[in-house]
Order: structure tokens, then C-alpha cells, then sequence
């Protein structure tokens, strides 16, 4: 069972509607490199690696090496805040 502190980590991960979108693309599929989700997301690189960085650290996605290419993917945390934002947002 998850204490209080760690599960403030998890929140604060999706604590920003640009982590919410990323979180939402990326659990659309296997694996997605950052230049795709800035490109889909039609936003700044540096801007999407800094977001990303932050669910990696929250612990919401995984980084995956492939070659000279990091594919990210949605942690088993991750997927339980999917399920959660896609069911809130239905209300």
C-alpha cells in the first residue's frame, strides 16, 4: 500500500494539462520517441522533454532504448491515471 508522499509524487506528475496530454498520446501506443510527441503535440521539444522528464520521475512512464532512439511508454502506474483521467472526463 502506498503512503501519502508517494502518491503525492504520482499526482503532482499529471499536476499540468501539457503532462496530460502526453500521458494520453503515449499510452495510445507501444512506444513513442519525444521529436513524435512534440510533433503530434505541435509543441517545443524542450518543452515536451521537460514534461516528459517530470512523468518519468513521477513514475507514470517508462523510457525504453532502442538503438540511438528512446521510446516512452506508460508505466502500470501510468495506466491506472489513463483509466482515471479518460473516466473523469466523462463526467
Amino acid at each position: 500500500m502506498k503512503n501519502s508522499k508517494q502518491i503525492e509524487r504520482h499526482v503532482k506528475g499529471i499536476a499540468n494539462h501539457r503532462r496530460i496530454d502526453i500521458l494520453l498520446l503515449i499510452s495510445q501506443g507501444k512506444g513513442i520517441t519525444l521529436d513524435n510527441i512534440s510533433k503530434i503535440l505541435d509543441c517545443n521539444f524542450k518543452t515536451i522533454s521537460g514534461h516528459t522528464l517530470k512523468l518519468v520521475n513521477a513514475g507514470l512512464v517508462d523510457k525504453n532504448y532502442n538503438g540511438r532512439y528512446i521510446l516512452h511508454s506508460v508505466s502500470p502506474y501510468g495506466k491506472i491515471f489513463v483509466k482515471f483521467i479518460l473516466d473523469f472526463k466523462k463526467l
